[in-house]
């Protein structure tokens, strides 16, 4: 049995099968969203891409202390294609790996990820509790308070934008555009 790529239903199953924690699961639906957008925007593999956002965090819930390392051994177990291992476990470069991004994938990965729990975040402060009504501007007036969403790395995010090319407002919009095509899934719609 040679590598195969996976199916969007064999990483939701490999996800949940790690994690059961509610909002690590969002999470990942929440990168997967956003990724997906990027690819379109990219001309990326929009499967490729979702699947990579979906299953990043893979090892989090169970494994914390060996984040990255665990998900290569599970995924490697689950015969996924290196390419497919290999974006994933970047996400972690300079924190918990030396793997480097360099696709355009990659670096998408890497720029979005903490971002996408600072959008959660401060579409959950708003009185709306939406990202349907979330914009650039009020993710960019939070980044400035240290205090909120305190263990969000903003380095990264920020590193991760210089790597795609992007301003951190542009990416920041990208990213709630991406999140908005799932906000009922993870419950950011709000009552509106």
């Amino acid at each position: 049995m040679g590598e195969k790529a996976p199916t969007r239903a064999e990483a939701l199953a490999l996800l949940k099968q790690y994690t059961k924690t509610d909002s690590l699961i969002k999470h990942g639906l929440a990168v997967e969203a956003v990724m997906r957008h990027f690819a379109r925007a990219r001309n990326g593999d929009e499967e490729k891409w979702g699947i990579v956002g979906l299953v990043h965090d893979l090892d989090w819930d169970r494994y914390p202390e060996e984040h990255c390392t665990k998900t290569r051994e599970i995924l490697q177990q689950n015969e996924w294609p290196e390419e497919y291992i290999r974006a994933v476990i970047s996400h972690g470069w300079g924190i918990c790996t030396d793997v480097e991004p360099e696709s355009d994938m990659e670096k998408v990965l890497y720029a979005v990820d903490e971002l996408t729990g600072l959008v959660t975040t401060a579409a959950l402060v708003r009185p709306s509790r939406s990202l349907m009504d979330l914009e650039a501007k009020s993710v960019k007036k939070k980044w400035k308070d240290k205090r909120f969403a305190a263990k969000i790395d903003r380095s990264i995010i920020d590193r991760g934008a210089g790597m795609i090319g992007m301003e951190r407002g542009e990416l920041i919009s990208e990213t709630i555009l991406g999140m908005r095509e799932i906000a009922d899934e993870l419950g950011l719609r709000g009552q509106g």
